[in-house]
């Protein structure tokens, strides 16, 4: 019987026809002799040549201690969803903090522990960047030997680094051309977006070189990578993308237009937000009088105003919205008196028009970066969030990281922490003193009033790789299981306990993982011990 003639019978199975000698034994046995019989008959085959060496990479080896360290938090799966998660820390929620402070030392990556980072990058995006800084060109070498890592070889050959970050000035002009004409899209995309980085003339000139014939979809992706950097630079080209055939091309190009206050479009978006708004002295009192636009004509939508509103939404306040975001906020201190953003957002708006203003005003201080008139339009913390007009997590990413936290610490005090996910979200890590003891004793305040942790789970997520390492003997106490109040929820007071465990065993853990990356001997080590021996035995050269 032949080789075809053995697949085609294991394949139907016995349950289907008797095989071939009458049991599967028999099957097995001719199949064993017939492999034998294939491989004695292979002609040896000509040796593939080898790979060139793994490039050198000078940087230090990471301590011994966070080498080991590394390994077990690509390895742990100790941390899974849903179910009750008990008191170990979850380390796979802690890697992109390790990768952050390694690569703040400036090591490189263990050469044995780089195919399990790429693996890690690979189904994790959030990793990629960190674990090619960390992996360096041994990375990407090995990367070209496995077709499953090949997103860390865009930007291969060109002189830029295939993981985004700043590039050098030795770019190869050909290899980038070569790889922008005939690359696939991802890779085009990081292309750019590292080239961006480091020479934006070039990468706006090579994105022009080819406009006209990139899909739309196509268009829309690469001109979003001109937000990083976006200077007066750039109007010349975003003006003519403002003709594009793509109303989504058109819009962003009008957005990308409007966050510069001198470009010709800010200054027309000036002017039809001034005849909108003005100050109506009549009644004593000086208040804002409206007036929104009565048409959507051909000037307005080719400066990214969109005609038709969304559902449940009125035309004239629709277009109004957008006139007002796209306009300077510089416009309204001549235009009101020269009033303070303060100022301005404290007048009276006639005829119901204050929250379409307010917040109209809110996505111009996110789009211009503008922190006086986004301290204006946040208000005082005390007040519900629901007068803050817009969104005020992305209103509190205007602010310097300290406003930020000393802000979010007084909503918190004011209000707990039923509102606090969006808000925490956007402050620097490790949160700022304030805004730590603000998030701990609202946490205290939850687990006293006996309710169940798990409304909590968010913050509480956030608190474990938020909190500053050093509030870990602060929270101990916490960890014991508290008296139930008689109106609580039964159990609960185990289920907080375990929480707290859990939270003071991750914040030691982070405070040990960071002191393991300080540069020289790791705890229960002697000076003499050290990577570099190890690191060359396994380095792929």
């Amino acid at each position: 019987m032949n080789w075809a003639e053995l697949v085609g019978a294991a394949l139907l199975g016995a349950e289907r026809r008797t095989p071939p000698g009458g049991s599967v034994e028999a099957l097995l046995d001719a199949a064993a002799v017939e492999t034998v019989r294939r491989r004695a008959g292979l002609r040896p085959a000509a040796a593939a040549p080898r790979p060139e060496p793994a490039p050198a990479d000078p940087r230090p080896a990471l301590p011994p201690a966070a080498a080991r360290r590394l390994a077990l938090l690509l390895t742990d799966r100790s941390g899974g969803a849903g179910g009750r998660r008990g008191t170990a820390p979850d380390l796979a929620e802690l890697l992109p903090q390790w990768l952050a402070a390694a690569n703040t030392h400036g090591y490189r990556a263990p050469a044995e522990q780089l195919p399990a980072l790429l693996d890690a990058a690979r189904a994790r995006t959030d990793l990629r960047s960190p674990v090619l800084a960390l992996g360096g060109p041994r990375a990407r070498w090995l990367a070209r030997l496995n077709p499953d890592w090949r997103f860390a070889l865009r930007g291969r050959d060109t002189g830029l680094p295939g993981d985004g970050t700043a590039a050098g000035a030795g770019a190869d002009r050909t290899a980038v051309r070569r790889l922008w004409e005939e690359g696939l899209f991802a890779e085009r995309s990081a292309l750019l977006v590292s080239l961006r980085r480091h020479d934006p003339a070039a990468a706006r000139e090579l994105l022009a070189g080819t406009w006209s014939a990139e899909r739309a979809e196509d268009r829309l992706m690469f001109l979003d990578t001109l937000r990083e950097g976006l200077s007066p630079d750039d109007e010349e080209f975003l003006e003519r993308a403002l003709t594009d055939r793509s109303r989504t091309v058109r819009s962003t190009a009008a957005e990308l237009l409007s966050a510069l206050p001198a470009s010709a479009l800010a200054a027309r978006m000036a002017a039809r937000a001034r005849a909108c708004v003005a100050p109506d002295h009549t009644g004593g009192a000086v208040r804002l009088a409206v007036e929104a636009p009565y048409e959507c004509d051909a000037g307005m939508q080719r400066d990214g105003v969109a005609p038709r509103p969304p559902a449940g939404r009125g035309e004239r306040s629709w277009w109004l919205s957008q006139v007002v975001e796209a306009a300077p906020l510089d416009t309204w201190a001549g235009h009101l008196g020269g009033r303070t953003p303060a100022e301005v957002t404290a007048l009276p708006v006639a005829d119901d028009w204050e929250q379409e203003l307010h917040t109209a005003w809110a996505r111009a201080a996110v789009r211009q970066r503008d922190a006086a008139w986004a301290r204006a339009l946040l208000g005082k913390p005390s007040a519900p969030m629901a007068t803050v007009p817009g969104d005020p997590a992305k209103l509190l990413t205007v602010l310097p990281p300290r406003e930020r936290a000393e802000w979010a610490a007084e909503f918190i005090s004011a209000h707990g922490l039923s509102e606090a996910f969006r808000v925490l979200g956007v402050c620097a890590v490790p949160w700022a003193e304030p805004l730590g003891r603000a998030v701990v004793d609202a946490l205290e305040i939850a687990r006293d009033a006996g309710s169940y942790p798990w409304s909590f789970s968010g913050v509480m997520g956030l608190a474990e790789r938020c909190l500053d390492p050093a509030q870990a003997d602060r929270l101990a106490p916490l960890t014991a299981v508290p008296d139930e109040p008689e109106d609580g929820s039964p159990g609960a007071g185990g289920y907080w306990a375990e929480a707290f465990q859990r939270l003071v065993a991750t914040l030691r853990l982070r405070a040990t993982m960071l002191g393991e990356l300080e540069p020289g001997p790791g705890p229960g080590e002697s000076p003499g011990e050290g990577g570099g021996t190890a690191q060359a035995a396994t380095d792929p050269t």
